[in-house]
């Protein structure tokens, strides 16, 4: 922060002269939409999360969309999500009229308990989400294994999971399908963005072909020199595909993933440190065998040694001049799950417990040595003022 009297936002996405070069030449290339800008940050992806296919589209959202329409969900399926995530995990699932099955949490990491899985699964089951959570892997090991004694496929919300891995392995190249999202607040952005990763070809070229109406492949390039006017649908796809201009930004925002990331986790090791002697916070607990990608940082109060509650934390901290979220508002909480399945607070008590107690502290690349010690400052000095 500038001066004392500045804000620190909760997130502000790092875009330099790299990223500006690279649309500038984009908008001056006459080619704005889907095409070799956005089949350069495919191949990038690729390679740099050590997959065999990367498909590139407007949103993470759009991705998971594509990856349950490419393995075939249809009406009246189920699949497993956690509680602890965002809508989109959930809502896709609904756009074929299947049913998406909740989970609840583990208390400590708030990713899915992997010990609650089977329970849930019957004769209709046919997939299941996994949610890396801030950024913390799943315990994959175990989900792949019940889904392969159940026959299911497993398609990964890594929305905040780039770059991290499970047991040297790369997220990306676990589970059947992975995918990830650009979104501005997301370790690495283009704005609205998301890419689908997979090993499997068919898979990969059913969501290419997807993502852009249903199209034969390679239609984008009906424009160019090589290309014809002529095209074939092959089915009733969606508009998912990235612009060039979009993929411009990933293309220079992928070669800085490794340094954002040791920026982050530079700011992580700050919050532990500073916090490990306030029992009133709890700090993330990070499993072993796992590289956190530290998309947030998401301490839990410990509202028994406190005389203040979540909301009242956030309000004394945005006082303060710093920015919070919350993530997430569990789905079996929010009035259209609620209402549509019937779920109460006491179904998913980990998720319903841990929503009361969860801040997700401000963690970037473009914050300073500086910023992280104002946020230690006013949430040790909140701590003191309410502790009991």
């Amino acid at each position: 922060m500038d001066s004392d009297n500045s804000f620190l936002p909760f997130h502000v996405p790092d875009i330099g002269d790299d990223e500006i070069r690279s649309v500038v030449e984009t908008l001056r290339s006459g080619w704005l939409t889907t095409g070799a800008k956005v089949k350069k940050f495919e191949e990038d992806f690729a390679a740099y999360t050590g997959t065999t296919h990367a498909v590139a589209v407007n949103s993470g959202t759009a991705a998971l969309h594509l990856a349950l329409e490419a393995i075939g969900i249809k009406e009246g399926d189920e699949v497993i999500i956690p509680t602890m995530t965002f809508t989109a995990t959930a809502e896709v699932v609904l756009y074929f009229k299947a049913k998406p099955v909740l989970v609840d949490c583990e208390p400590d990491t708030l990713n899915i308990n992997a010990d609650e899985i089977e329970e849930k699964i019957n004769a209709g089951t046919k997939a299941i989400i996994p949610v890396h959570l801030a950024g913390q892997p799943c315990e994959m090991q175990r989900i792949m294994e019940i889904a392969q004694k159940y026959n299911l496929k497993v398609i990964e919300d890594a929305a905040h999971a780039l770059p991290a891995h499970y047991q040297e392995k790369m997220i990306g190249t676990i589970g059947d399908i992975t995918c990830f999202s650009f979104y501005a607040t997301k370790t690495i952005t283009t704005g609205e963005g998301g890419m689908a990763t997979t090993g499997n070809s068919e898979w990969a070229e059913r969501m290419r072909m997807m993502s852009l109406h249903g199209i034969n492949h390679d239609a984008w390039k009906r424009y160019t020199k090589e290309g014809s006017w002529y095209y074939e649908v092959l089915c009733p796809g969606f508009k998912y595909n990235l612009t060039d201009i979009a993929a411009a930004i990933g293309v220079e925002q992928l070669k800085k993933c490794d340094r954002f990331w040791e920026a982050r986790r530079r700011i992580a090791a700050v919050y532990d440190e500073a916090f490990t002697d306030l029992p009133e916070i709890r700090t993330p607990v990070c499993r072993s065998g796992r590289q956190h990608a530290w998309h947030l940082y998401v301490i839990q109060l410990n509202l028994e040694r406190l005389r203040i509650d979540r909301s009242g934390f956030i309000e004394a901290l945005k006082e303060k001049n710093i920015g919070t979220s919350v993530h997430f508002i569990p789905l079996h909480l929010h009035p259209y799950y609620r209402n549509t399945f019937g779920y109460q607070p006491e179904d998913f008590p980990n998720a319903s417990a841990a929503f009361e107690r969860i801040i997700s502290l401000p963690i970037y690349p473009k914050m300073t040595d500086a910023d992280a010690g104002c946020v230690v400052d006013a949430v040790r000095s909140i701590v003191l003022q309410y502790r009991r």
